[in-house]
């Protein structure tokens, strides 16, 4: 049986360019915004593009806030940009607005006197290992567009740092869940590198 990867369409995310970058590897997916195909499918991807609380609201009212809130710990899903935001407890974008738990810790404005949002290859400062990065070298470039950052509360949830005129958090995982706050499907050959290690995870 073919196993597929499921990339939540609520309406806030770059559905195609993730799409594309897994077809290239070979690695099959599903875009929906059914409960039933999370719960067939062998691997999630949360995308975002747009404000933490929209997004938030967005994600809640399609339904599938809780189907992917279930899933959790029985297959490994992916946030990407601020589908990563989206991991944490709560966003102070806008407005405070609550999360999804599953990263503890707040996503806050980047305080840097560099000019946002982030727009750019920054390179990875990687903090321990995670089979996210398998196969990459410390220091390879990702491309981010972001304003806002998650802080985590636990620093072992922490896969990946970039610097900005600060040390800003660029990738996290915890228990079979991880986030990108940098674009994979953008970032060339280091994030085919990372969307396949995710897309091998559940195989």
């Amino acid at each position: 049986m073919e196993r597929t990867t499921a990339i939540l369409d609520y309406g806030v995310g770059n559905l195609k360019s993730i799409t594309n970058a897994f077809a290239y590897l070979g690695l099959p997916t599903q875009i929906t915004a059914d409960p039933w195909d999370l719960e067939r499918a062998d691997a999630i991807i949360l995308p975002g593009v747009g404000a933490f609380p929209d997004a938030a609201e967005k994600l809640k009212a399609s339904g599938l806030r809780d189907t992917l809130l279930n899933q959790t710990g029985k297959k490994p899903i992916l946030g990407i940009c601020l589908g990563m935001q989206l991991l944490f407890d709560d966003g102070e974008e806008v407005r405070p607005t609550a999360g999804l738990g599953l990263i503890h810790g707040t996503v806050k404005k980047i305080e840097t006197k560099y000019k946002l949002p982030h727009i750019g290859w920054n390179g990875l400062k990687v903090q321990h290992d995670s089979p996210l990065f398998r196969g990459l070298d410390d220091g390879a470039f990702v491309y981010f567009v972001h304003s806002f950052c998650g802080v985590a509360e636990d620093e072992g949830d922490v896969i990946a740092r970039t610097d900005y005129g600060t040390s800003v958090v660029a990738a996290v995982g915890r228990n079979g869940v991880y986030g990108c706050q940098f674009h994979p499907e953008k970032s060339g050959e280091t994030g085919l590198v990372i969307l396949r290690n995710f897309g091998e995870m559940n195989r």
